[in-house]
């Protein structure tokens, strides 16, 4: 049991064992007949404590569900069929010109997972209805592979309906060309219509963040294409690593030469090294475990710091290690979930703290901050989910009631600071509260999602069988 529950306890009985002042009655105090407390009456009382602390999480969840519901019928109501909603403006944003229903594939599972049955009914048949991938349009493949191929993957698996699986196996296929160039590491477009493609410059992230979405589809519909594809990217990427294991942030997929040196964990870099460790956990693939304990190795010698403001992970040159600045931004935020994940639960609380320290500083995230001095670099809080991610791993793997009185820190302000009459809308100014017309599918897909499952019961999923890919999708060990 919590120390606090010991601590609760104690008090509790010594406010029995303690009189009043000027209390008549002092028999009770006499030797003759000592108080005692039977095993029974503390199991009642913990067990009262217990029951008003599940109490609280249910009404937590509850509250998530509720304004996951804000946020949706906002977006129902003025973006219905498009990819995103602009609040401010209530009007709506498609990403290529054209629809892709980048919102109601991304939030999908998270009504589900809610349990909001209407939502997702409804949702699904837009979505069975409505989409098509057979645009001549340009669209970036790691973001529609996290977003759009995770989407309808974890759908599938959460319903059952074949249908869904059909349109991800149709945009898998167009979007296979990008890996047609010299090196096998993916370009960065594809059109979907005619599979030409563009973008040689590009980054880890980009290249390595497509084994959990391409794999999955693989495993589901049989095809080791789509497998292949993705590790050969994820492999050839790790093979140009620096002789200190490090990676940079750009590379060139044409040449396979690096056009940036600069290593860190951040945006650009990120989900290379969460894919190194999913990869591994969702597909027990051994080349994926070999090259995540090498990786992260790598980053805990070169790129962690103490600094007298905490624990972090900075930028470091990837071919001499020298250290390259001192900036942490809400993307790296991630990191301290991935540790935990890892089993390096002392690296993942403190990092985490340091996270916390930045949320509370300023009452929202900066975006990117500069960890030597605490000053902002970046103003903005686009609604990420990093933070909020980490800190469910952490509760998941600690128990630690901690990471619940973070969570209610998150939901509190972003309700305070981002709501508006319809939706939810990001911040300009983190500093002045200025708010920002976008309110990006994540939100729905990741932010509301690991809120909305740091308290709600357990069982809702099962890290043993489930792997979140990095838009929070879970998809589920089937194979």
């Amino acid at each position: 049991m919590h120390k606090s529950c010991y601590l609760a306890a104690l008090v509790f009985a010594l406010a029995l064992l303690i009189p009043p002042i000027g209390a008549r009655d002092t028999d009770m105090f006499s030797l003759e007949k000592p108080v005692s407390f039977s095993a029974s009456f503390l199991t009642a009382m913990f067990a009262n404590s217990t029951a008003v602390k599940a109490k609280k999480q249910t009404e937590m969840a509850n509250r998530v569900r509720q304004e996951f519901r804000h946020a949706w019928n906002g977006y129902k109501q003025y973006a219905w069929g498009h990819d995103e909603l602009k609040p401010l403006s209530k009007s709506y944003r498609d990403w290529y010109g054209v629809s892709l229903y980048m919102t109601p594939v991304d939030a999908l599972d998270t009504m589900i997972l809610m349990k909001l049955d209407d939502e997702a009914a409804e949702t699904k048949e837009l979505i069975l209805k409505n989409l098509s991938f057979g645009h001549d349009i340009y669209v970036k493949n790691f973001e529609i592979t996290i977003r759009m191929l995770g989407g309808l993957l974890s759908s599938y698996q959460l319903t059952g309906d074949k249908r869904l699986l059909a349109l991800a196996e149709d945009l898998g296929s167009r979007l296979l060309p990008v890996f047609d160039s010299p090196t096998g590491m993916p370009y960065v477009n594809v059109n979907l219509k005619t599979g030409a493609v563009s973008g040689e410059e590009t980054n880890p992230a980009e290249i390595g963040t497509l084994l959990i979405e391409f794999g999955t589809l693989s495993k589901l519909v049989g095809k080791p294409v789509y497998y292949d594809k993705a590790k050969r990217a994820l492999v050839e990427l790790y093979k140009r690593r620096s002789l200190l294991g490090l990676v940079g942030s750009a590379i060139n997929v044409r040449t396979g030469q690096w056009t940036d040196e600069t290593s860190h964990i951040g945006g650009g870099i990120d989900s290379y090294y969460e894919y190194l460790l999913k990869g591994w956990l969702l597909f027990d693939d051994k080349d994926c475990e070999r090259m995540w304990k090498s990786s992260i190795q790598a980053a805990n010698q070169y790129l962690a710091a103490d600094a007298r403001t905490g624990f972090w992970y900075g930028k470091a040159n990837m071919n001499t290690g020298k250290r390259a600045g001192t900036y942490f931004g809400a993307l790296d935020a991630f990191f301290p979930g991935e540790l935990a994940l890892s089993g390096d639960l002392d690296r993942a609380r403190r990092l985490e703290e340091s996270c916390f320290k930045t949320w509370t500083k300023w009452g929202v995230e900066p975006e990117v901050l500069n960890y030597s001095n605490m000053t902002i670099v970046e103003k903005g809080y686009a609604l990420r989910p990093e933070i909020i991610e980490s800190a469910y791993y952490l509760r998941h793997f600690t128990n630690d009631p901690r990471y619940l009185e973070m969570a209610s820190t998150f939901f509190n302000s972003i309700e305070n600071y981002c709501r508006t009459d319809v939706a939810y809308a990001a911040l300009a100014d983190v500093e002045k509260k200025a708010k920002a017309d976008r309110m990006e599918s994540f939100f729905l897909a990741e932010t509301l999602k690991y809120l909305y499952l740091l308290f709600a019961p357990p069982g809702t999923v099962d890290l043993t069988k489930v792997v979140f890919n990095t838009e929070a999708h879970p998809i589920k060990k089937t194979w």
